[in-house]
């Protein structure tokens, strides 16, 4: 009877996976169809679309995936990708999408932590944006118009091709796309002084679901408001931004200081966490926190936080502020260096100030598995707190 019990759940789970595999591919073959027939152009969709018979496929998959967690076979995968070369490639999508009950999932740059720009439950599709990646910066006007698919890194090397003296206050990551990066805010080491990257999108276009392109007026405030922080994936496709250029100075000042539990971190973290809204707004330091070796053995382990600071001027007017404001830290002026605005962004993001066209590169010099969260405090986190998290790290 047991026996009888076992061959029966296997032929319904049999039966279950088979008509799930046709159902799959009738939804990829209806899909092609139908993109087939809104292009009009054969040749036009085949340097667009990519099936898992491709070859090309998985590269293309894989080139954007920022987290070696969702490499593996388990994984869902999109039943195609489609990477448009022009905006009239994304109407067609969008409505084939819709007809066959697929899900569009949207990459720019593939960072999101938990994959959502190129992974979902249900069958879906991924319009990769990568090719449509163009920043046009008008140094005069102060401002820029940036495609979807341009990683911020490129933003930030073509404004300081054209001024030393502009700048815009995004992420320290270069290889983060900005599809993804304005519309959940961007936050980043000038937003003390100029906010979030989202509070200096002056304009968008953006594909709605029903095929349209959409600017600012034609959109209207409230669905411009939501792209700027509610994510842009969530209304429609986001082609490009318009942005506003801050200014910069000439040369700004970084530096980065070290010390671990045994130097008095924990203390140091909980003062900061009291003044560093009371800094001047040229100045932003963040705290970085990791488990270090204590001995030179590796015996022994300690946490380290590491203040990471860029101030928006010379040494000489940053050591007052750093005295009156912190002078805990013990911040002299061989801890700082003088640079321009555009070799900070090298220096945040852990790059040698040899050339700024590794600002160019989309990928990251090592991709790894990590889980990762984020979130906010709304009154600091007290010292028998910390010292609760210092034990999480070993």
């Amino acid at each position: 009877m047991k026996t009888s019990s076992i061959s029966t759940l296997f032929f319904i789970l049999f039966v279950i996976f088979s008509c799930s595999s046709a159902a799959f591919a009738d939804d990829h073959d209806d899909f092609l169809e139908c993109l087939s027939e809104e292009f009009h152009n054969y040749t036009s969709i085949s340097r667009v679309v990519y099936t898992p018979t491709n070859s090309s496929y998985p590269s293309i998959l894989r080139f954007s995936i920022q987290n070696l967690r969702f490499t593996s076979e388990s994984t869902p995968k999109p039943l195609v990708i489609i990477t448009p070369e022009h905006e009239s490639h994304i109407p067609p999508v969008i409505y084939c999408a819709k007809e066959n009950d697929m899900e569009i999932r949207t990459r720019s740059g593939g960072h999101d932590y938990e994959g959502l720009s190129y992974v979902s439950q249900l069958p879906f599709v991924i319009i990769d944006l990568i090719n449509l990646s163009e920043v046009t910066v008008d140094a005069e006007q102060k401002t820029a118009w940036v495609e979807a698919g341009a990683t911020i890194g490129s933003l930030y090397y073509r404004i300081a091709e054209k001024s030393p003296t502009l700048g815009f206050p995004a992420g320290v990551c270069p290889t983060v796309g900005v599809g993804g990066h304005f519309s959940g805010g961007g936050y980043g080491t000038l937003l003390r002084k100029y906010g979030l990257a989202a509070d200096n999108v002056i304009d968008a276009r953006i594909i709605d679901v029903n095929g349209r392109i959409l600017d600012r007026e034609s959109m209207g405030e409230d669905l411009f408001w939501a792209i700027r922080g509610g994510g842009g994936a969530s209304f429609g496709v986001i082609l490009a931004w318009k942005i506003q250029l801050v200014d910069v100075p000439e040369r700004v000042t970084v530096f980065t200081i070290h010390k671990t539990l045994e130097q008095n971190a924990t203390q140091l973290i909980h003062r900061w966490q009291y003044i560093a809204h009371r800094f001047d707004s040229d100045l932003f330091i963040r705290v970085l926190i990791r488990r270090v070796n204590s001995s030179q053995d590796g015996r022994n382990m300690t946490i380290r936080a590491s203040f990471n600071s860029i101030f928006l001027g010379g040494i000489d007017r940053l050591l007052p502020l750093m005295q009156k404001g912190f002078p805990e830290l013990g911040l002299v002026r061989e801890d700082c260096t003088e640079m321009s605005w555009i070799q900070s962004i090298l220096y945040f993001a852990g790059f040698p100030m040899e050339s700024y066209e590794v600002l160019l590169n989309r990928t990251q010099p090592s991709v790894r598995y990590f889980k990762a969260k984020s979130d906010y405090v709304q009154k600091p986190i007290p010292v028998n707190g910390l010292e609760g998290i210092w034990r999480l790290f070993y």
